[in-house]
């Protein structure tokens, strides 16, 4: 596995600070540089002893988890103390083939040592998308001893980019981009005739770590208008994506990097 490191500063897209951007070859590279710093973020020093997650959908998270339930890595994640969550996911039922939560315990939840009660799913059995979202609200303060007026702060929250340039289920020109005063709220999306229930983007940006994966040639225009092009979240909407008290990681692979210009 071989790869180009860089970081690139504020390049006019919105975001302060530094943005930590990585490309390597391949998919396969992606997935094993997300699990060298998951396990990097677990071994730093933190208040509290749970590591909690906010895992993502796709076929990019899909590789990390492959990654991480085969050696060396699964020796080497500490899984008692995890935590897990979802930023995001489908408004369908948890057992249907699009669920997020169902990919994850296919690929990661059923072959590592996770028990029940570190699973944290979206409850979209339990009423409307609206009840839905307020109900995962309060099962994460709850989960997470978050008191009124606070939000969480996870360690790390995982996720991907659309070639529409969405993350989570904050897509473009949807109401939820506006959002900033919940933690958690339904999403419906036009250009899908969906539902979805998604992080909003105040909780994402008040965690420890935010890793987005992205790989693949149709990501590459988003990717380069995302990092470098003018600042319009409403259409970009992984731009709104900027850890005040956090770092931000971009992996990705050279497909996806492809038209960038720092990068190289």
């Amino acid at each position: 596995m071989s790869s180009a490191d860089s970081s690139i500063g504020d390049s006019g897209n919105g975001n302060n600070g530094h943005i930590h951007v990585s490309v390597y070859d391949d998919l396969d590279a992606v997935a094993h540089a997300g699990a060298d710093l998951l396990v990097q973020l677990q071994a730093a020093d933190r208040p509290q002893e749970h590591f909690n997650i906010a895992l993502s959908g796709g076929s990019t998270p899909r590789a990390l988890h492959r990654v991480l339930v085969t050696p060396p890595y699964r020796e080497r994640v500490d899984w008692e103390s995890m935590q897990y969550f979802w930023g995001d996911e489908r408004f369908v039922p948890p057992g249907d083939p699009e669920s997020n939560y169902r990919m994850a315990r296919e690929t990661l939840l059923a072959e590592a040592p996770v028990t029940a009660d570190q699973v944290h799913r979206v409850p979209t059995e339990r009423g409307d998308p609206t009840m839905v979202a307020e109900l995962y609200e309060a099962d994460i303060r709850r989960d997470m001893n978050i008191l009124p007026g606070q939000l969480p702060r996870f360690d790390l929250i995982l996720l991907g980019m659309g070639p529409d340039g969405h993350c989570a289920s904050l897509f473009p020109h949807t109401e939820a981009l506006q959002v900033r005063d919940r933690m958690v709220t339904a999403n419906f999306v036009p250009k899908l005739n969906a539902n979805r229930i998604t992080f909003t983007v105040p909780v994402i940006n008040n965690a420890v770590a935010v890793v987005f994966l992205v790989a693949g040639a149709d990501k590459a225009d988003a990717l380069a208008a995302v990092l470098e092009g003018v600042y319009d979240p409403e259409t970009y909407p992984s731009q709104l994506i900027a850890p005040e008290h956090g770092a931000l990681h971009w992996l990705v692979d050279r497909a996806a990097a492809a038209k960038l210009q720092q990068a190289h």
